[in-house]
């Protein structure tokens, strides 16, 4: 009998707690079914704002498997735009596609899995004869190598692989390792802070049947596949299918008043919005548009965007990553911008990560594909959310402490064991047939390479601490022609430790400025002003100075032949005496 009154005497307890205004009564509750009493402060309701993978879906993937495909091509139908030889769908890039104003070619395809010994009974495309997805190639400059990446999309009603209906395939031809992403990806799935996804090397064979009837499989060699980042995949990853999802294709996180509007407003081109960034998800752009304008609103403290905006953990974590890894193709394009549909903040969600670990290999190569700036958290100061992050001490702390944090978890032996065992798997495999003759490295180099990625973390952790101790990166301005003279404005340099900054000037007629026609050093403004100039071209390099004697070059670039030559401002005087910008445009 006392037993069974327990509970009611719980129940009894908690409401005059209630009633006579203990302290902490209101956040305390009765279990009923336990008897015991739980206290709600304890729960962690900041946790709530952080998202978290679902690990379980990793521990199924075998990081050391790969997938034999076997794909078989056929011309389609113009409904489907599929009518199209093989031939052609290897001999376009996404730039030509532009030009032409006309959607990527596909072809019809049967997606076939097996091993190499054949077809496996119980596996996609298994007993099938029609076809039964499309094929075509995906990926930006990319698309320019000879070797293309393919996005391969399963007609509805003809199964799945996996669980995805769209399986990318990357074949990562600037990349001499051929595993850059997937190691990537299988280093962020051992990390609760950010999400990952799914990745297989995949060894694909071809037959086209659209060069003849009596075609052969071919073996195209290896490639990584990424799972496709989509609303399917923000399910199976335990995120909102229905929320908000962008790809960054290019987006500096200004306002873009007149291309990121609503769908409803006259203005609206999705061509335009989307080279900017890409949807993905919900296409109603209200709460995206009222991020920017937040952003964009200097009246708001960026702490408080951080807090209501964004999670502070995701956005130093994700930024920790890429310094790490030398992953540099990050300021403005190559990630994912989510949000669920019932909530304001926004995340951002790792992808493409084949360019981080470069460095010994450029170095190897004899490239100079990195501008001073592209070292440490200068990388991002040309992004207006990142620079305002970046000017607050709050942010650098949290970054500071995401990066110790990962540089630990990065430097305790994974790294190594995962580029081991890829290197044991692919380097046979990347040496013979199609894949060898575009292998940028030689074997040598391969084992090189593949053996100091960790001292690539090493020296990017320094890279890091040492980016706070330069001036910041800046744009030099288009020169202008006044009556008496011709005038130069760029923008001003920054300093974190508010240290004076003084800037060199340089004005030459060749991009080595062996011969300068002007140089002046020691400027405290950033401004300067010089006589006209006669027809031809020219060109400029400006570098910050502080008082330490740290240096910084230009965001400004000057390309050649040869590759960017950094730091440098390239401009021309016409025979009427009007200065013209010369423009380079990045793919």
């Amino acid at each position: 009998m006392i037993k069974k009154l327990l509970p009611v005497a719980l129940i009894f307890l908690a409401l005059v707690m209630c009633m006579t205004g203990c302290d902490g009564a209101i956040d305390t509750a009765v279990n009923s079914n336990l008897g015991t009493i739980i206290d709600k402060s304890e729960i962690n309701t900041e946790e709530n704002v952080h998202i978290r993978d679902k690990n379980l879906i990793y521990e199924q993937q075998n990081n050391t498997e790969i997938v034999t495909m076997y794909l078989t091509v056929s011309r389609g139908n113009t409904a489907e735009n599929t009518d199209h030889t093989w031939e052609e769908i290897n001999t376009y890039s996404a730039y030509d596609y532009e030009e032409m104003g006309v959607e990527r070619y596909k072809v019809a395809g049967l997606i076939q899995i097996g091993d190499e010994n054949g077809l496996i009974p119980g596996e996609l495309g298994y007993g099938q004869v029609a076809p039964n997805c499309t094929v075509q190639i995906r990926g930006q400059s990319s698309s320019r190598n000879v070797q293309k990446n393919y996005k391969i999309s399963i007609k509805d009603n003809k199964g799945d692989w996996r669980g995805q209906k769209t399986i990318a395939l990357n074949k990562h031809q600037g990349d001499g390792l051929r595993f850059r992403n997937k190691l990537g990806f299988d280093l962020l799935s051992g990390i609760d802070e950010l999400l990952s996804l799914r990745t297989t090397f995949v060894r694909l064979y071809v037959k086209d049947t659209t060069a003849g009837a009596d075609a052969k499989f071919e073996d195209y060699g290896i490639y990584t596949q990424v799972e496709q980042l989509n609303k399917t995949a923000l399910e199976r990853h335990g995120l909102d299918k229905r929320g908000h999802l962008y790809k960054i294709n290019f987006c500096e996180f200004y306002r873009y008043e007149d291309t990121i509007v609503l769908k409803e407003d006259p203005r609206y081109d999705i061509a335009k919005f989307e080279e900017i960034l890409e949807i993905k998800g919900d296409d109603d752009h209200t709460k995206l548009i009222h991020l920017l304008e937040r952003i964009n609103d200097y009246s708001i403290p960026i702490e408080t965007i951080l807090r209501e905006d964004f999670d502070i953990e995701n956005i130093t974590y994700w930024m920790a990553y890429q310094l790490l890894t030398g992953n540099v193709d990050t300021q403005s394009r190559n990630f994912y911008l989510y949000s669920a549909k019932n909530d304001d903040r926004w995340y951002i969600l790792s992808w493409d990560l084949d360019g981080s670990f470069k460095r010994m290999e450029y170095e190897l190569l004899g490239r100079n594909d990195y501008a001073e700036w592209e070292a440490g958290v200068s990388n991002y100061w040309g992004n207006v959310l990142f620079k305002r992050c970046l000017k607050s001490e709050y942010y650098r702390e949290e970054l500071s402490k995401a990066v110790d944090d990962f540089f630990a978890r990065l430097c305790d032996g994974r790294v190594e064991e995962y580029a081991s065992s890829y290197a044991s798997l692919l380097k046979p495999l990347v040496y013979i047939g199609r894949d060898a003759l575009y292998m940028p490295v030689t074997q040598a180099q391969y084992d090189i390479i593949a053996t100091t990625l960790v001292e690539e973390i090493k020296s990017n952790y320094q890279r890091f601490k040492d980016s706070f101790e330069k001036p910041m990166p800046f744009f030099i301005g288009v020169p202008q022609k006044n009556d008496s003279n011709i005038s130069l404005i760029w923008e001003a340099s920054y300093a974190f430790d508010a240290e004076a900054i003084s800037y060199s000037f340089e004005l030459a007629t060749d991009y080595k400025f062996e011969n300068p026609i002007l140089k002046i050093e020691d400027l405290k403004i950033p401004a300067v002003e010089f006589e006209h100039l006669p027809e031809g071209q020219y060109f400029i390099r400006v570098m910050a100075n502080d008082a330490g004697g740290q240096t910084q070059t230009a965001f400004d670039s000057y390309m050649t032949s040869g590759g960017k030559i950094y730091g440098t401002k390239c401009f021309y005087v016409d025979a009427n005496g009007q200065i013209v910008e010369d423009v380079y445009v990045e793919d």
